[in-house]
């Protein structure tokens, strides 16, 4: 069985200086290794490609034969480390609470704990005709929602 934390020393090796981060490892049966990365501008193909040479370079297939897919994480994956939330801050998310609420908004603020999302949302002032916009702030903890992801809107 390959080891993961000895693919995340080789991946953490690869990653040192530069803007790119692991998000996750992920091992299947019959040895199948996804590595997935990200970086605050984008992750190349060329990227990807000199990860996956050096992965290969470590590991060593008359031992242990593996099938390999090194990848960037999609626009619309959802978040699965802190930093990638660090990333998003100003931009517009989808949130889907533990408890089956889905809301959007602009992601505001995070840190190792959670994250801050604004939301905007109707209300009728006592006295007054009409609804007005006014924004509220939303507290979550990583673990109490199911996900959060970049929200693409086409206008």
């Amino acid at each position: 069985m390959i080891d993961k934390d000895f693919l995340r020393d080789i991946v953490d090796e690869f990653l040192l200086g530069t803007q790119m981060f692991l998000v996750d490892i992920v091992i299947r049966p019959g040895n199948i290794i996804v590595v997935e990365i990200d970086s605050e501008e984008g992750v190349s193909i060329d990227d990807c490609i000199s990860l996956s040479r050096m992965i290969e370079s470590k590991l060593d297939r008359d031992t242990e034969d593996f099938e390999l897919e090194v990848g960037s994480v999609g626009i619309t994956s959802p978040f699965r480390i802190p930093r990638q939330y660090k990333k998003n801050e100003g931009n517009e998310v989808e949130v889907l609470t533990k408890a089956g609420q889905k809301l959007s908004g602009i992601l505001k603020s995070s840190d190792d704990n959670g994250f801050v999302v604004t939301i905007t949302k109707m209300v009728k002032p006592e006295g007054a005709k009409k609804k007005v916009a006014i924004e509220e702030d939303l507290p979550f903890a990583y673990n109490d929602v199911k996900y959060t992801k970049y929200l693409i809107r086409f206008k």
